[in-house]
Order: C-alpha cells, then structure tokens, then sequence
C-alpha cells in the first residue's frame, strides 16, 4: 500500500489526495485510518475528512462547489488580509520621504525584498521577501533603474529655441541644403578595459579584461567625433588621437564635406550645423567660429549654426541615432586597439538603414589656442536677432 500511495498521492491535487486515503482506508475496513496514516504519513483527520467527503458525495449533501478544490473561504488568507496594516508599512519604508517616517530604518539602505521582509518582521509585521514582492507587484511596484531626465534648471527660450531649430532644419531640408548634427562621443580607453553588456560566447569562457580601469594602463585614448547627415540617416566618425579641440571638431566636419558630403550635395550652397552649446563645438569658444570661416572660405559654403539650451544635449539627433548605435554595437567587448574602434564603429548599423564611415585621425590637436582680437574681428558672422549667441552665420570673407 505505502508503494502505491507513494507514486499516486503526488500526482493529485489536495482534494482527490484526501479521497484516495478515504477509499484506501474504507477498503481495510477495521483499523484502514490508522494502516493508512502509519502506511504514508497522512494525518488521521484528513483521512476522516476524506470519509465524509464521500459519504456527502453518496447521499447528495456535498457541499463543495464544482471546480474547486478546497471549499470557499479554505486555505491560508493573504497577508495583507490576516495584517490589514502590512502594505501601508510596507509603503511607508519604500517611501519615507512621502508616506512615512523621514527616519526610516531603511532610508540609507537597498530596498530589496529581503532587506523589506525583515524591516517589517522587526517592526511587528511578519513576512515572507517573497509576499513582499506579490503585494508590491499587486500594488503597481515593480524593480526600475535610474532614468536621465533631469536637464537642470530650464532656460526660459528652451522650447523656442527648439521651434527654431526645427525651422531652420525644415527649411534647409526643403531646399536640398545639407543638413548634419554633431558632437563629440564618450572618451574611451584603449586596452583590455571592460565595456557595458553582454554578448554570446561558450559557457564559462568570458573575454578576460583588466581588473581595474586605470587610465595609466591604457594604450592610448580614442576620442569619436561624429557628423550625422540627417536627410538620409549616414554618417561619418573621424576617431582622434590626442585632443578634442574645436580644431580637431572641424577638421572632421571638413573631412565629411570633402569625402562624402561634397559628391552628395554637388549644388549646394548653405550647410546647417545643429550641435551641443558647450564643448569643442560650444557657443562660446572663438576658435569653433574661427575654423568654420576658414571652413566657408575653403568651401564657399555659407555656414549656419544652430547650438541646442544648456542642457540639452540629449536632444541632438546624432546622439540617439548615432552614439546609442555605436555603443549597442561593441556592448561586451573591450576596445584593445584604434583599429578595433574603427572596425566596430564603421559597422554600426540599423535596420532602418543607417551607414556609417569611420576613420583614425592620429593629426595633434593641441589645447589652450587662444585668438587675437584681430583674428576674432575677422571672422564673417553674423549673429541672429533671436538668440544671437546661439545661432549666427558665418559666411566667405570678402576678398
């Protein structure tokens, strides 16, 4: 009998069990409850429970409700039900600034599951980490991670600002101009750095990198500056060597125009830049105006440029449809040399189409280059009535 209960009873749901030990026990008659109880360990009340399960069954009386396994009102209540009280202290130590005590014991510390459960077993609330997550998901919580939103305090002309960006880009678009954004991409270590994500290899045999990422260790530094052509999804990475100077910023630019750009848009007159208001290409340095003349002159392209507000960065094109490629493409893998840069880079691509040229620079590009009042008076621009430190022409200089 124990053999045969032993297969049979694990196969069942909770009722059936109870009815299998009844039918058991009824067929040895006299003494059947305790042969089964000693036979497989089941209590002797459940085998009676069993009994009259079927002998309500027999006469017509059951009272159990068709489908269910367990009559209403069985089984253990939830534990918000048995503890009224548990979600709002749950809530009070996953908020404390908003719904509980400033002061919370858990305020400096991770909000697990874990830590939560034992939080609230101390303060009188028993509970399991994983009852904490069932009313923590019943109650619209769930595990998230840190979102880069935040611009900082706001200018007041930031959305017209983005008006008038728009307008430019359309009109240019319209008119066959060029159109290209740029930026200068995240600084990466060269060597056997580790790198965010993950990629396919055979089990246990994860690519080995350096244990620590000191800058001392690396070969080098690669610097991704990039011009992102937004008529026709393209683009074109010039990876530098030494600095990110508003020198090297053009020097790409130039390098775009003379080896894509040029055979692309044999008749065009203007090229429109939109870029961040700060860094190599800013708004403020002098000599990012002083290379886009020499640029115009070179070119006889009339240069207009439109810089996003302070802080907002995120918003140039090229860095959600060009950087955030780049990076998803070499996820998991360390950049040990320029050429690796290069080679991943070059083979960014989308499914809706995107191309990407890349190519090293190793030219020196050396910072603290300062302008004459001269050469700073020279320059061909003309600023816009709206925002004139953020949008300006500049134009070929007269002969």
């Amino acid at each position: 009998m124990s053999g045969r209960l032993a297969v049979l009873l694990p196969r069942l749901n909770e009722r059936d069990r109870r009815v299998a030990l009844a039918v058991e026990a009824t067929a040895w008659g006299y003494g059947g409850i305790t042969a089964v109880h000693r036979a497989c360990g089941a209590s002797k009340t459940t085998i009676i429970r069993g009994q009259r399960e079927l002998a309500a069954d027999a006469a017509g009386n059951s009272t159990q409700t068709p489908g269910r396994v367990r009559a209403p009102g069985g089984g253990r209540r939830r534990a918000e039900v048995s503890d009224p009280e548990l979600p709002a202290a749950l809530e009070a130590l996953i908020e404390p600034g908003t719904r509980g005590d400033p002061e919370s014991p858990l305020r400096w510390t991770t909000k697990s599951t874990r830590h939560l459960a034992a939080e609230l077993t101390r303060s009188g609330h028993p509970v399991t980490h994983s009852v904490v997550a069932k009313i923590l998901h019943a109650r619209g919580y769930s595990l998230q991670g840190t979102r880069k939103t935040l611009e900082g305090a706001q200018h007041p002309d930031r959305d017209a600002q983005f008006r008038y960006i728009h307008d430019a880009v359309g009109t240019a678009l319209a008119a066959g101009e060029p159109v290209i954004s740029v930026d200068t991409k995240k600084k990466e270590l060269i060597g056997r750095f580790t790198q965010a994500g993950r990629e396919w290899h055979r089990s246990g045999e994860p690519v080995a990198v350096n244990t620590y990422d000191f800058p001392s260790a690396a070969d080098g530094k690669a610097i991704p500056y990039g011009v992102y052509d937004i008529a026709d999804d393209s683009a074109y990475v010039s990876v530098g060597v030494d600095h990110d100077t508003s020198v090297f910023a053009v020097a790409t630019i130039t390098a775009w125009w003379e080896k894509i750009g040029r055979a692309k848009y044999p008749n065009a007159t203007t090229l429109l830049i939109t870029c961040d208001g700060g860094g190599s290409n800013g708004h403020r340095p002098w000599l990012w105006k002083h290379e886009l003349a020499r640029f115009a002159a070179a070119t006889g392209l009339t240069i207009t440029i439109a810089h996003y507000p302070p802080g907002t960065s995120k918003w140039n094109k090229i860095e959600h449809r060009l950087f955030s490629r780049i990076t998803g493409n070499w996820r998991g893998r360390p950049l040990t040399t320029y050429q690796t840069v290069v080679k991943l880079i070059s083979t960014t691509t989308t499914q809706t189409g995107l191309t990407v040229s890349c190519e090293l620079d190793p030219n020196l590009y050396p910072t603290k280059t300062t302008l004459t009042d001269e050469q700073k008076s020279a320059i061909p621009i003309t600023r816009h009535q709206f925002h004139p430190d953020w949008n300006y022409t500049i134009t070929q200089p007269e002969k």
